[in-house]
Order: structure tokens, then sequence, then C-alpha cells
């Protein structure tokens, strides 16, 4: 199942990170008031990104990492200008992956 991350922004021009499975339904929940507790106080105004991440995990690491980011960072994020953060496989994964495609020859 994928997960995403999405950057909302609110009336106060402040951005809102989260992550959700169904991004459009998780909006109409900040909207309904049902959201976040900051989207509750920060009305949003709206949807600025999403993005798709392999599972929750991912999602879940790259959401932290992006509430690290500066305002001008996740805007920048938001309009493509700079790579979502990617969490990193553990050390030998990729190559124990690769083995496994690899053919006999």
């Amino acid at each position: 199942m994928a997960w995403y991350l999405y950057l909302i922004e609110c009336a106060d021009n402040s951005i809102y990170t989260g992550i959700a499975v169904d991004v459009d339904a998780r909006y109409q929940q900040h909207l309904n008031g049902t959201g976040a507790r900051y989207t509750r106080s920060h009305a949003p105004r709206r949807l600025l990104a999403s993005f798709e991440m392999a599972d929750r995990s991912a999602a879940s690491k790259a959401e932290h990492a992006v509430k690290k980011m500066s305002p001008s960072a996740k805007r920048a994020l938001a309009a493509g200008l700079l790579p979502v953060p990617q969490v990193a496989a553990p050390a030998g994964l990729l190559e124990s992956v690769l083995e496994g495609t690899e053919e006999d020859s």
C-alpha cells in the first residue's frame, strides 16, 4: 500500500506537513476541522503538493526530515525545485537485492 507525504499551505502562510494513504480524504478532514490539531488553529488554504513514498516507514522518515526544513525550502520542495528526502536502505540491502535479480551466465 502506498503512503504519501503531503504539504498544506495554511491561511497564515505556514506550511503543514503530514502523511496519509488517501491525501484527498485527509485534506478534507483538515478542511472540516477533524484533521490535525495544527490545522484546526491554522486554517488550510490549499494543498501544495503530495509525493508517493514506498511505505509508511519511508513516509514517516521523510515527514520528519521535511518538518525540519525552513518554510522557503518546503515551498521549493512543493515546486519541484528540491528532491523529496529519501530514506537510505540499510547497508548491504541493495547489493543483496541486485544479486537476487542477476541471471546466471
